[in-house]
């Protein structure tokens, strides 16, 4: 079934996506800084550094890379709260048609659309060099030697919490890593993304922007970090606030 994107009424047209309305462990989430409980037992996450083939779509409703041939060429994701080997399948792009909005979880109620800078991560203009070919929804491109690991920032602090996958069925079913540190895009990828369309050749009226679920009710369940506001860089005990730890603020990127 295609998806409609207004995700208030995803449990109302589908009753097989009933979660999405009734679930209490959905997400994406709000992270606040006063709810974050430091895990000394979280570990860093290990992603296999292979280089894989594959194919970035236009679904009508987000962008994803999708990598060929997942039996013989997988890459593992180890580590952090994971308490099994996870297997890549796929990568998605979510993104906001102005700057205000767009990412899925917002940081202290503030939204990103993406870092702008002068340069962007090397890896993501594998995958957006030839986004002027993925216009219409169905529209495919074959790209090359992608490092899923090189595509994450040089970081090992993170926020993790169980929820569900953003779309539907809205599946409770998932641990999120929610890294502390921004990979960044530029202006001119960002407005190629932004003309995106979500019909094909026939009907191309609707940008494919907007595509994110607005945060959901965190409930009773804990946001664990390995962040350690205790001490700073140098081991000297201190009260840091999250505003200088975090690189995260506001619609700007800490730059440490």
């Amino acid at each position: 079934m295609y998806i409609d994107f207004c995700p208030a009424f995803w449990g109302l047209i589908n009753p097989d996506w009933s979660l999405c309305n009734k679930g209490r462990r959905q997400s994406p989430v709000n992270l606040e800084a006063d709810k974050l409980l430091y895990d000394p037992n979280l570990r860093p996450f290990i992603i296999d550094k292979s280089r894989i083939n594959g194919d970035i779509i236009n679904t009508g409703h987000i962008v994803k890379f999708v990598p060929e041939n997942l039996n013989r060429y997988s890459i593992n994701i180890t580590g952090g709260p994971l308490s099994y080997k996870y297997q890549f399948q796929e990568l998605q792009i979510h993104f906001g048609m102005q700057d205000k909005y767009g990412s899925e979880h917002t940081i202290n109620g503030y939204a990103f659309p993406a870092e702008l800078g002068d340069l962007s991560n090397p890896e993501l203009r594998i995958l957006t060099d030839q986004l002027d070919k993925l216009k219409y929804r169905g529209n495919r491109l074959q790209v090359r030697r992608v490092s899923i690991a090189e595509l994450f920032p040089d970081t090992e602090n993170y926020i993790t919490y169980d929820g569900s996958t953003s779309m539907p069925a809205c599946h409770e079913t998932v641990t999120w890593l929610i890294l502390n540190k921004p990979i960044y895009i530029t202006k001119q990828q960002l407005h190629m993304l932004r003309k995106l369309l979500q019909n094909d050749t026939k009907n191309p009226t609707a940008p494919l922007g907007d595509n994110y679920r607005p945060p959901q009710p965190l409930y009773n369940r804990l946001l664990r970090t390995n962040i350690d506001f205790n001490i700073n860089k140098n081991g000297e005990d201190h009260c840091p606030t999250m505003k200088r730890e975090v690189y995260y603020k506001a619609n700007t990127w800490k730059r440490h």
